[in-house]
């Protein structure tokens, strides 16, 4: 059994390494990644081969930030063409069903089989069933080796997009709290009120003040791949929907805390002193 997986960051490799865990071999392509993804790439036992080999396998899994989804997927495809094969490309990634329908496109009808798929929670981990697999889109239940060799995959009924739809909703309601609660202990911070704001929440919302104290500092390293998604979710919601606007707010915001952590994480600093003040 032979499964590409395409991105070598917290999630493609823990979910390689699961993979290979449960006697799959995976391969994947690392020309042009830094030292550090090709380390950790080895560390969860993925095999690093061309692209002419990446094309070959069985299946292949592309799990990379939302901005490169439809650049991986042509080099997928182009590689396809290349080599003469067919096999099934599914896409993992934060993207809307818009741009998992550019995906598509760019397969056409000569590669094989393009599902839609989307991660919901977090990299495997030992001991832990790990994240929900979700795909639409697979009527012949391509994904299905997937959930025999250790990963949880929840099949929708409906074609391409619906999945993708999913993540958008999901990731809009789960990291938009997140990013509201960023903005607005900021806005606190800077207007003095936060002390009495987080006793308020700890008071009155105390399940959401704990979610916010923990998904916060989780959320600094991941910021700079969030904005991309803001940004899919905004145009999943549509230009007729005001609720797009909030969107492209969240995605400014994260965008601001990435390059706060770039800048030394001033602005993170004032949110541990506040969440670490008894």
């Amino acid at each position: 059994m032979e499964i590409a997986v395409i991105g070598a960051g917290a999630m493609g490799s823990a979910i390689a390494r699961r993979l290979v865990e449960n006697g799959v071999r995976v391969v994947t392509c690392l020309e042009g990644r830094s030292p550090a993804t090709v380390e950790r790439a080895r560390a969860s036992g993925m095999e690093p081969v061309g692209l002419g080999a990446v094309v070959a396998s069985r299946l292949i899994l592309s799990i990379v930030p939302p901005a490169q989804a439809v650049v991986v997927a042509g080099q997928v495809a182009a590689g396809m063409r290349r080599e003469g094969v067919r096999t099934t490309f599914m896409d993992c990634n934060a993207i809307s069903p818009q741009t998992m329908a550019e995906v598509a496109a760019v397969f056409g009808s000569d590669c094989g089989a393009v599902l839609d798929g989307s991660i919901i929670g977090g990299p495997p981990k030992p001991g832990q069933k790990g994240p929900k697999l979700y795909v639409s889109g697979d009527a012949a239940n391509d994904s299905g080796v997937l959930a025999h060799h250790g990963l949880q995959v929840r099949r929708i009924d409906g074609a391409i997009g619906a999945a993708s739809a999913l993540k958008m909703c999901y990731a809009g309601i789960n990291k938009g709290v997140t990013g509201l609660g960023t903005a607005m202990l900021l806005a606190a911070i800077r207007s003095g009120s936060d002390a009495a704001l987080k006793r308020e929440l700890q008071e009155s919302l105390p399940d959401l003040y704990a979610k916010l104290a923990h998904g916060i500092p989780d959320m600094y390293p991941k910021a700079y791949r969030w904005v991309a998604e803001m940004e899919e979710i905004s145009d999943f919601l549509g230009e007729d929907d005001p609720a797009a606007l909030i969107f492209r707010g969240m995605a400014g915001l994260y965008r601001k805390m990435a390059e706060d952590r770039e800048g030394g994480g001033v602005l993170a600093a004032q949110l541990d002193r506040l969440n670490n003040d008894v």
